[in-house]
């Protein structure tokens, strides 16, 4: 069994930087290769997806990270001021400060685009990456195409708009901010210097990434370890038990593999 640091049913532990952020997390050491889990836009840690993941690391000794990025979950921050550069430094410094040695990333949507940004920042410390209905660039041609020219006129006068979603209660939050930091972060526009194994799962009926994605992101990746899996009837939660079952196959048999 893993030195268990943070179990799942204890308050976060919370990373204080020196700029006054604090990032709330959970963790527990264990073998490497490591997992982290990167959450989708306006989600956070206590997802079932995260937490499954973590149950299976516990089961099999394996180190494990989840984290709140600003403005979700736990962490410190307003929603509204956060952007796709804020929380992938968020997420680097989430690895670079709670993590040792290789690690797999998962990321779930718009936490598929922050593995990618990891990845290609820090590439000596991924090992593998699964992304889950990955939403690589989602703000700079997914999300404008959604949005009424009422909406993209209220971004211009007001900074912001909020907008329902079939995904809570709350309506998706877009800032003028985030879609000018989401073209600065751009992974898609040439090819992705990433050589590592990947695995890409995605949902046929998925109405919000669609899963035509994943094949664009697995011809820009430069590896050549990249499988897509289609699931015929998955959303873009991919929450149901053979989704969940195919998941924690996935990134176990990736460690298994990786540390031998």
């Amino acid at each position: 069994m893993p030195d268990i640091d943070q179990a799942a049913d204890t308050p976060a532990q919370i990373l204080a930087r020196e700029d006054g952020v604090r990032i709330a997390y959970h963790k527990f050491t264990g073998r490497s290769p490591g997992i982290v889990f990167l959450t989708g836009f306006m989600s956070d840690m206590e997802g079932t997806k995260a937490t499954l993941l973590e149950e299976m690391c516990r089961q099999d000794g394996r180190a494990f990270l989840r984290f709140d990025y600003q403005g979700h979950g736990q962490s410190s921050g307003n929603f509204d001021d956060g952007t796709i550069t804020v929380w992938a430094e968020d997420s680097l410094s989430a690895i670079d400060r709670l993590t040792e040695g290789p690690q797999i990333l998962v990321g779930s949507s718009m936490g598929g685009w922050m593995m990618l940004l990891v990845a290609r920042a820090r590439p000596e410390r991924i090992a593998s990456l699964v992304g889950i209905a990955a939403a690589p660039d989602f703000t700079v041609e997914m999300l404008p195409r959604g949005l009424t020219s009422e909406q993209r006129d209220e971004i211009e006068k007001n900074g912001l708009v909020r907008i329902p979603t079939e995904y809570g209660d709350m309506p998706y939050t877009i800032t003028k901010a985030m879609l000018e930091s989401g073209n600065d972060n751009q992974v898609m526009a040439e090819p992705l210097d990433i050589r590592v194994p990947v695995r890409l799962l995605h949902g046929l009926k998925d109405t919000s990434v669609p899963w035509q994605v994943s094949l664009d992101l697995q011809k820009n990746l430069a590896s050549d370890d990249v499988v897509v899996t289609l699931v015929k009837n998955g959303d873009h939660r991919l929450s149901e038990d053979a989704d969940l079952e195919r998941l924690t196959d996935t990134v176990r048999r990736l460690a298994d593999t990786i540390s031998g």
